[in-house]
């Protein structure tokens, strides 16, 4: 029975993760994956990349079986980190500072990097969450379902996608992922503490994204759902979903509003913090992965497509007139206006004239 049980889970996985960004290969060996160092590229800008963000002045982006590619001059050229010690793909990527940063995916991993991405260190991975999971549910047996669930993760092994990351401070980390997935570590990820029991998630759904400003934080995820915290991730309720599809983008926006979209190319705007949402048209029934900040208060969106569209305060979205491109994971706006948009094809710059 529990071993079709965990069939079932992951036949379910790979369904419902197929649809989203970062999540390509949900049936790849975890335990494989966790013993190899990344994979070897001549040119890993053209690798499948998943994330990016900066360190400093230096671009970092991360992707399919463990590649780090590293850009010093604006995505102009770039070169691979040697130093990744796995070859799980990697879905999320954040930095304290030039130096200081922290990518998790696959497999639960969660590495860290103290030389601005050239050498990382692998903190922990799934087998180590599954059991920082169970120690903390016998810590408290009333909570039986929630011992189960922690269970589970142990018999499941390593074979855990972390999903979204957020690096509050140099030492508060938070990190979300498949089944409810959800750890924080207030030492820079030395020791990390589960934090399952907070979400009001009795299904396990996914959690696909995570945005913070100062003590609200919101969860997007699977099948509508969306969890907020205003007192800085310590717990976390249900808001009312204004839509029953799966979310993969969520951002922050200005001072007071939210932009959230996923599935089909719903999206949506708050101004008080989750409790009603607007419906934002104008956009493609392709599914929206991906959204940054622009300055003025507006949201720029990727989808799926390799549509750009942006936001700025309306009810209504706008397309950019660029170049038609491949699948897009991430889009990211680059400190001198230029963007940087990672596809399935790789990563490709967009002049700032192109840029909102």
């Amino acid at each position: 029975m529990q071993h079709a049980l965990t069939r079932r889970r992951r036949l379910l996985a790979a369904m419902a993760l197929a649809m989203a960004p970062g999540v390509r290969a949900a049936s790849e060996d975890a335990f494989g994956a966790l013993r190899l160092p990344a994979i070897a590229v001549r040119a890993p800008e053209k690798a499948v990349l998943l994330a990016a963000t900066t360190a400093g002045q230096r671009l970092v982006a991360v992707g399919e079986r463990g590649v780090v590619a590293l850009s010093d001059d604006g995505a102009q050229h770039w070169h691979q980190a040697r130093g990744v010690p796995v070859s799980v793909t990697l879905t999320a990527v954040a930095f304290a500072d030039a130096r200081n940063g922290w990518a998790v995916g696959h497999g639960g991993v969660v590495l860290a990097t103290h030389d601005g991405g050239e050498q990382w260190t692998l903190l922990i991975d799934g087998r180590g969450l599954g059991t920082v999971a169970l120690d903390a549910a016998r810590a408290h047996p009333e909570q039986v379902a929630l011992t189960k669930a922690a269970e589970l993760l142990v018999a499941d092994g390593p074979d855990k996608p972390l999903l979204a990351l957020q690096v509050i401070d140099a030492q508060r980390l938070f990190v979300v992922g498949a089944y409810n997935l959800a750890f924080e570590s207030n030492d820079a990820g030395r020791t990390w503490h589960a934090a399952l029991d907070r979400m009001d998630n009795p299904t396990a759904r996914h959690l696909n994204a995570l945005a913070v400003r100062g003590d609200t934080w919101l969860i997007a995820g699977e099948q509508g759902l969306l969890l907020r915290s205003r007192d800085g991730g310590r717990s976390f309720q249900r808001l009312n979903s204004p839509y029953a599809g799966s979310w993969f983008a969520l951002q922050a926006v200005g001072t007071d509003a939210w932009v959230v979209a996923g599935l089909r190319g719903k999206t949506f705007r708050s101004t008080d913090d989750g409790e009603h949402w607007t419906a934002l048209e104008g956009a493609p029934a392709a599914s929206f992965v991906s959204a940054a900040f622009l300055p003025g208060g507006g949201v720029l969106l990727a989808n799926q497509a390799g549509q750009l569209f942006t936001n700025q305060n309306g009810s209504a979205l706008t397309a950019m007139p660029v170049p038609a491109l491949p699948p897009i994971n991430q889009v990211l706006r680059l400190p001198n206006g230029d963007l940087l948009a990672l596809t399935l094809a790789g990563a490709i710059r967009l002049p700032a004239k192109a840029a909102p």
